[in-house]
């Protein structure tokens, strides 16, 4: 059991780099194809750097970072998040239960 964040993956607009974590390597190739397309726009078009995270609680969340740019958008990346959760969701939702039901062991709720 994870009792730390877990990087699943992330972009980083300075470097030109996008990383997936390892552990994540089983991802079908479509899934991992969609968070790289994912990550590298939105650092074109915000910049810094993006990282997909599990936190302890299993849930994934978005941490923005940047190197005190003056031409990183602070507003348009809230935006940009806000839109990727919108059209995204349904694979971040599957990417989250993923890793509640295989990394961390829990049971799928039943409504």
């Amino acid at each position: 059991m994870y009792q730390e964040k877990v990087v699943l993956c992330g972009a980083n607009s300075y470097k030109k780099k996008y990383y997936l974590n390892e552990d994540f390597e089983a991802l079908p190739a479509q899934v991992k194809d969609e968070l790289k397309i994912m990550c590298v726009l939105y650092t074109e078009e915000v910049g810094g750097i993006l990282t997909l995270i599990f936190n302890e609680e299993g849930e994934l969340t978005f941490e923005v970072t940047h190197e005190n740019e003056c031409y990183f958008d602070e507003i348009g990346s809230g935006l940009k998040i806000k839109e990727i959760q919108k059209t995204k969701g349904d694979l971040l939702e599957a990417l989250q239960m993923f890793y509640q039901v295989f990394f961390l062991g829990q049971d799928l709720e039943t409504e």
